[in-house]
């Protein structure tokens, strides 16, 4: 009879985490099946659920006449260095601050990420000042500061958990069999941390490619704009094509779902690892 109500409660569960996923997923389903229907049926039939017709006509719109392909280098440009060198700064900062700052450094990474209390736009007006004095605006390293003053500071907060799992006692072993601590670090201490660093690494560059706020303020030549902002200048056209709006928002949405769903794994495994002080 237990084994039975179990069972019962199981299926109720499942039930409820699948309705709440079709909810969840369904504005995303909608958005892909509007993008690839045929000219006429969005404004015809703005309800219709299945297209009566396939076209990928929007996608090679959007992507060559409107130059958004362009916008995609420009977000993934930008996206991988901010990533790349925000990696490479909070390993070396989160590796120090456990192994030779620890008391101090425990205090100094609660304190960085507070960087995160701020909302975005409230920064806005000093970054835009500083930007303007550093001759920066308009320029895609203006724009890679601005994201790497938020993400190194979170990425440090985040690897030093990682770090702190890393025993001492495997980095002495290799220093008595005469490894500097650069040799260390390199092959002892980041193969351990690796799931860390990934999962810290996809985050970064999630919102590096998701980022709207700066990019809009910070960058006005259109063969610099990031997707974001090509998406939200689609909207400003006099006259709105919601085929091509359709057809962008999935270039934008879809890459970020395609790379999370690849990596989840690791993401999780990363996490989890971080979590064990």
């Amino acid at each position: 009879m237990k084994h039975k109500g179990q069972k019962i409660q199981s299926f109720i569960c499942h039930f409820y985490l699948v309705i709440l996923t079709i909810i969840a997923i369904f504005p995303l389903v909608w958005i892909i099946l509007s993008s690839i229907k045929g000219k006429g049926e969005l404004t015809g039939n703005p309800t219709g659920f299945l297209p009566k017709t396939f076209t990928l006509e929007y996608f090679r719109h959007v992507i060559f006449d409107l130059g958004f392909i362009n916008n995609i280098k420009n977000s993934a440009g930008i996206a991988l260095v901010t990533t790349l060198i925000a990696i490479i700064v909070a390993a070396l900062a989160a590796y120090g601050i456990v192994r030779f700052f620890p008391k101090f450094g425990s205090v100094m990474s609660k304190v960085l990420v507070t960087t995160y209390i701020f909302p975005p736009i409230l920064l806005a007006i000093p970054y835009s000042i500083v930007m303007a004095k550093a001759g920066l605006v308009n320029t895609r390293i203006g724009l890679i500061i601005v994201y790497l003053s938020f993400s190194i500071p979170y990425a440090v907060w985040l690897l030093v958990g990682f770090f702190k799992s890393v025993p001492i006692g495997i980095e002495e072993a290799a220093r008595i069999d005469g490894a500097n601590k650069i040799k260390v670090f390199g092959t002892v201490v980041l193969p351990l941390v690796a799931p860390g660093i990934v999962a810290t690494a996809i985050y970064t560059f999630i919102n590096a490619w998701n980022e709207f706020l700066y990019s809009l303020i910070l960058i006005n030549d259109t063969s610099k704009m990031t997707v974001g902002v090509a998406l939200r200048s689609l909207n400003g056209s006099e006259i709105l094509d919601w085929g091509d709006m359709m057809a962008a928002s999935v270039i934008v949405v879809i890459p970020s779902i395609i790379f999370f769903c690849l990596i989840q794994n690791k993401i999780a495994g990363g996490l989890t690892e971080g979590s064990v002080k």
